[in-house]
């Protein structure tokens, strides 16, 4: 079996290198951050049909998990890069994004507690002649607990995180 050890378990690439991807599902989707900070974070996706429901439209599955990893990535940032988790997501699709069109997610936050975050990701169709945010896809808001520790075995990852993204 690839992948597999001598003993027939399972190797993991987890975690996968600090200079890799900030997501690795968004990534395998094709969504790739323009902006990493503690302030913003943006990403652009082209709704392909592996993102797709049947109807060619951009699954509500994939807007949410492009709200809440934007806001966790800003979220990681924004604490001094402690480990954060979702706790709270709510999301609501206003318009699709049709097959071939790209999408433009932005999160930016409302409320940066010590413990509790709370950020706000809008989802946008762009416009392909102009590159701007043309119609409201879908709004999130999301809710961060950030103030848990990093384990010390991902002590390397948020090193090469920071290094890499502190540049965008």
């Amino acid at each position: 079996m690839a992948g597999a050890g001598d003993d027939g378990r399972r190797e993991s690439s987890w975690p996968w290198p600090p200079d890799g991807p900030p997501d690795n599902a968004l990534h395998s989707l094709g969504m790739e951050f323009t902006t990493i900070t503690a302030g913003e974070v943006v990403g652009r996706l082209l709704v392909t049909a592996t993102c797709c429901q049947p109807f060619k439209v951009l699954g509500g599955g994939v807007s949410a998990l492009m709200a809440e990893a934007a806001a966790s990535i800003g979220g990681y940032i924004a604490s001094g890069y402690r480990r954060v988790a979702g706790v709270q997501l709510s999301i609501n699709h206003i318009r699709p994004a049709h097959l071939g069109e790209t999408v433009q997610a932005k999160a930016k936050p409302i409320q940066l507690g010590r413990t509790i975050q709370v950020w706000e990701v809008q989802i946008w169709r762009i416009d392909p002649s102009t590159s701007e945010c043309k119609h409201l896809v879908s709004t999130a808001r999301v809710t961060l607990l950030c103030n848990l520790p990093t384990p010390e075995d991902l002590k390397h990852y948020e090193q090469g995180f920071i290094k890499k993204h502190a540049k965008l």
